[in-house]
């Protein structure tokens, strides 16, 4: 049995035909669907203002815009989930625990 699909999804005002293993297409779903609400916000936040010479933002802005969002806070989860200080600490005492034993 094949559990590769194949599915189109719009990012961005753009279509991306992708071939992806079948148990992950709600997640591809939800992720374009996340940046596409990302960059409404950007657009919405965004808005050409009719002055001249203002910037106009285009959709490789919004991107970028909506890259680094993501970026950041893929950073935060990574620092959250850091367990490394823990590890550290276990290792720690775990020395201290057999000292202990062996001077008994």
């Amino acid at each position: 049995m094949n559990d590769k699909i194949k599915i189109n999804l719009q990012i961005a005002d753009e279509s991306f035909t992708m071939t992806i293993n079948r148990d992950e297409e709600e997640l591809f779903r939800k992720a374009a669907k996340q940046v596409n609400d990302r960059m409404n916000v950007y657009r919405s936040m965004y808005k050409p203002s009719g002055i001249p010479g203002a910037k106009v933002y285009g959709p490789k802005d919004f991107l970028a815009m909506v890259a680094f969002d993501f970026a950041c806070n893929n950073l935060k989860l990574e620092e959250k989930n850091d367990t490394s200080p823990f590890t550290n600490k276990i290792e720690e005492l775990t020395q201290e625990l057999e000292e202990h034993f062996r001077n008994e």
